[in-house]
């Protein structure tokens, strides 16, 4: 089986490193936050010309204007496609124009796919709810998954006196980042044993990206430790105690998982994609989203817990992330499923 990608030219074009054989197709007009039809139209024109091009016997198609653009020009060039519906972000979360939009478009395309796959149960069970896919098209498995031996625990060689709660990801509003800050706000008025740690980069190209006013005022105000962009992140994973993503809504997240398969404890949202990371009590905490005291009292819970509960929390994590979560395991879901459709 031949494998090959039609991408932007980035940074992530490191896999060819590790995997030479895949051949890989640049795409040049592929903007992921732009509302301008006529570039729609054009990157639906270069997915007609490569597709024609390359002649391949089945398309996976990941994210959002891939899944839709993607499943048409698919169907022009007589071509079998799969939708990955890995996370529906800032077009789903915020109700409104740009989502009644996704949701039409995603209907019309929806026919050209033979099939779709969700990374959550959640987000599977509303396309159903929005007539986008019936239920014989679509399945669910559990995120990407993770590299379990990659992310394994490590001692970091550290002595600690103060406990540290990590927010590692893109610094996006609808992450919850704020509540992650005014929660750790209320924690560090009363104690002086805790510190709060955030990882991870401005996306100046989402609409719910943090103003950089805010970022340099939490910081200023010592309310929390901001690391900057960090890309592998094992080595604060490693010195952490807890990781904490307050999200409003993900496809599976990967930062909680890569958590877990460090053996930390969890603290994330009662929501879509989070709540199957976390069997409450044993591997870590769920809370509402946009819930500072709920968030609040989850930190304080942690903190009364003994050393040992918190190890064992974390162990329970890493169980989960290698039973359910792993890579490998995931990817021969999928592989199945394209081989049953070839």
């Amino acid at each position: 089986m031949d494998v090959v990608v039609i991408a932007p030219v980035d940074e992530y074009l490191t896999y060819k490193e590790k995997y030479p054989s895949v051949r890989h197709y640049g795409l040049r007009l592929l903007d992921r936050d732009s509302t301008n039809p006529f570039k729609d139209i054009l990157l639906l024109l270069e997915l007609i010309r490569r597709y024609k091009k390359i002649k391949p016997d089945l398309i996976l198609h990941f994210t959002n204007k891939p899944n839709i653009y993607g499943g048409i020009a698919a169907r022009i060039a007589g071509i079998k496609s799969i939708a990955v519906v890995t996370g529906l972000g800032y077009a789903f979360i915020n109700k409104g124009f740009v989502r009644k939009m996704m949701t039409m478009l995603y209907r019309f395309s929806a026919q050209y796919h033979q099939k779709f796959i969700f990374e959550n149960i959640e987000d599977r069970q509303l396309f159903a709810q929005l007539g986008i896919v019936s239920g014989d098209k679509a399945i669910s498995v559990k995120g990407c998954g993770v590299d379990t031996t990659w992310y394994h625990p490590y001692p970091n060689g550290q002595v600690k006196n103060k406990t540290i709660f990590t927010f590692i990801g893109r610094l996006l509003y609808d992450k919850g980042i704020r509540e992650f800050v005014e929660s750790a706000r209320q924690i560090k008025a009363l104690r002086q044993d805790v510190e709060f740690w955030v990882v991870g980069e401005l996306d100046a190209e989402n609409p719910a990206t943090i103003d950089k006013d805010d970022l340099v005022r939490w910081v200023d105000e010592d309310v929390v430790y901001y690391h900057g962009f960090i890309k592998d992140v094992r080595s604060i994973i490693a010195q952490s105690d807890c990781i904490v993503l307050p999200s409003y809504r993900e496809g599976l997240p990967r930062i909680v998982i890569e958590g877990m398969s460090m053996a930390k404890p969890v603290i994330t949202t009662l929501t879509a994609g989070c709540a199957e990371t976390v069997d409450e009590g044993i591997n870590g905490y769920l809370v509402n989203i946009k819930d500072i005291k709920a968030l609040t009292v989850a930190f304080n819970e942690f903190l009364s817990l003994t050393h040992e509960r918190q190890v064992e929390m974390g162990i329970a994590g890493r169980a989960k992330a290698i039973n359910e979560f792993d890579d490998k395991r995931i990817a021969l879901e999928i592989f199945n499923l394209v081989e049953g459709q070839l």
